[in-house]
């Protein structure tokens, strides 16, 4: 808790610099971004890499790293934005590797849990992912309300093996469990299928 406490802060500070996450929701930071993160690491593997897409402010992986999720690794392009978790995870004695690259041109790392919350819809987030998916790998993504639009389209292109589980901080939400995901055909803004 008190590893949380220093991130709560640190968050605090630097939000009023950078965009890191909606000024609002830092009044509800325990739920909307604390809890919202941690209810993932029951569900997810016991060892590692953990990959996290997008990770922003940290959420979810620097706090899946912090409450003992293996082996983290943050992707996140901007650089700011990565000075801020390089920072975090410093003050909070965090072991996670931060990536400063776009996901495209992230090397293969083979991880066994990936997560992403809010940075895209499901085709285009399997999509950026596929390139890292091994036959073991779980995806770990807390959906919205419009979860079951975003698993249509995704099975236009994608197999894929799916369990809902209802989440805990948002009523219309869900965390989907992605495992044997196989890419059936292209979307052509994807180009040709790997």
């Amino acid at each position: 808790m008190e590893r949380l406490r220093q991130y709560q802060a640190l968050l605090a500070k630097w939000n009023r610099r950078i965009n890191l996450v909606g000024r609002r929701s830092l009044d509800d930071v325990w739920r909307r971004h604390f809890l919202d993160s941690l209810q993932l690491l029951p569900h997810g593997p016991d060892r590692g890499p953990w990959l996290d897409l997008g990770s922003g402010a940290g959420f979810p992986g620097l706090v899946l790293a912090i409450a003992g999720a293996p082996e983290v690794h943050l992707v996140e392009s901007d650089g700011r934005k990565c000075a801020f978790l390089r920072e975090a995870a410093r003050i909070t004695g965090s072991d996670v590797t931060i990536h400063q690259s776009r996901i495209e041109d992230l090397p293969a790392l083979k991880p066994m849990a990936v997560t992403a919350r809010a940075l895209a819809p499901l085709p285009r987030l399997l999509s950026l992912a596929w390139p890292q998916l091994s036959a073991d790998t779980l995806m770990l993504l807390p959906k919205g309300q419009d979860v079951d639009v975003e698993l249509t389209e995704a099975a236009k292109c994608w197999k894929m093996r799916v369990d809902k589980v209802p989440s805990v901080t948002a009523s219309a939400g869900c965390i989907l469990l992605l495992r044997e995901i196989t890419r059936v055909r292209s979307h052509p803004s994807d180009g040709p299928a790997t």
